[in-house]
């Protein structure tokens, strides 16, 4: 635009050039009508040319120039039957192609769905998962207990330990401190070990830092007893009672949830009779306790009614073998069933 009679600044002529438009068409707003580069600003904002979605595809799948092109929509957009008008008068060929073109389809908000984005507890939650899942080729071992005895024992620790700690003593603690006990045996030690990230070499833990899953509105949290193996009930008890208070009022430090070597995660409560818990990476195994039902077994050669409770050991089969495995749940169940070996 170099016309000197049309009042106009440089960077107000650079910009209609830039963007085609015709300063004759633009309204200054400076000194005896003097256009600025805001008044052609606001000349492109309030033309701005107005598409359809079929026809801006259209228009750009075909490269057309709509400048001069007048919608018949509501306030001048330009639908599908602007651009075959225009086709029609330039390519009749073309024209009768583009009418063929499919309407793209308007999604709606569906009322009796809810979309919710992904909190970063949850995305850090399934990219783990997911990466224990697709890396660990896991296999799973299945077994009942007879809780009787460690139901005994519960009632007879219940109320010493509430006295000494002012905490109760729970399952998922007795349970706990059973697998603890039986990983520091040295024919375990493959289930209390890790893989490291390249698969060359296998760390065996000479303790045990257990992980305890707790589930919250949000998302999965595995709080971790630092060194339970030096522990006793009531030791072991209070910890794990100050990591799970903490993790339900959402103050559970990083260094509290890190460094586990094996973890347990009880849906007991919830009726479950049995599931298949993911592996806490780099654990190289984890434990699933299940809920205690009354059923009907034979002890001694008679028909009685017991309370069983089913657990499932899933291990990384790159570390731990089925016989292993197999070997470490038989002396679990062992321990569960003859529970006074928890408290010598």
């Amino acid at each position: 635009m170099t016309d000197d009679k049309l009042r106009a600044t440089p960077a107000a002529r650079k910009l209609a050039d830039d963007l085609g438009i015709n300063l004759y068409d633009v309204s200054g707003t400076g000194a005896n009508g003097r256009i600025h580069k805001e008044d052609v600003e606001n000349y492109k904002a309030v033309n701005k040319v107005k598409l359809s979605p079929l026809a801006k595809k259209m228009a750009e799948d075909l490269g057309l120039d709509l400048t001069d092109v007048t919608g018949s929509g509501a306030k001048g957009k330009i639908k599908k039957r602007d651009i075959l008008a225009l086709l029609e008068a330039q390519e009749p060929e073309i024209a009768t192609e583009a009418a063929t073109v499919a309407p793209i389809p308007v999604v709606e908000e569906d009322p009796t769905i809810e979309k919710i984005k992904m909190s970063p507890m949850r995305k850090v939650i399934a990219q783990r998962m997911t990466e224990s899942y697709l890396k660990a080729p896991v296999f799973a071992l299945n077994y009942e207990v007879d809780m009787t005895n460690l139901i005994a024992l519960r009632k007879q620790v219940l109320e010493p330990i509430m006295e000494k700690t002012g905490n109760k003593v729970t399952f998922t603690d007795l349970i706990g401190l059973a697998v603890v006990r039986n990983l520091m045996k040295p024919e375990h030690k493959f289930i209390n070990s890790s893989l490291n990230p390249e698969g060359t070499e296998i760390t065996v833990n000479k303790f045990v830092n257990l992980g305890i899953a707790v589930g919250l509105d949000e998302g999965l949290l595995v709080p971790v007893v630092k060194n339970a193996d030096k522990m006793s009930l009531s030791e072991f008890v209070t910890e794990s009672k100050v990591l799970i208070k903490a993790t339900q009022a959402g103050k559970l430090k990083p260094d509290q949830m890190s460094g586990s070597t094996f973890s347990i995660s009880n849906l007991g409560m919830f009726g479950i009779d049995s599931f298949n818990p993911i592996i806490n990476q780099p654990n190289s195994a984890i434990l699933g306790v299940a809920a205690t039902h009354q059923k009907p077994v034979v002890v001694d050669g008679e028909i009685v009614i017991r309370p069983i409770m089913k657990l499932t050991l899933t291990i990384d089969h790159r570390v731990v073998d089925g016989m292993n495995g197999a070997k470490f749940m038989v002396d679990l169940k062992h321990t569960l069933e003859n529970p006074m070996e928890l408290l010598i």
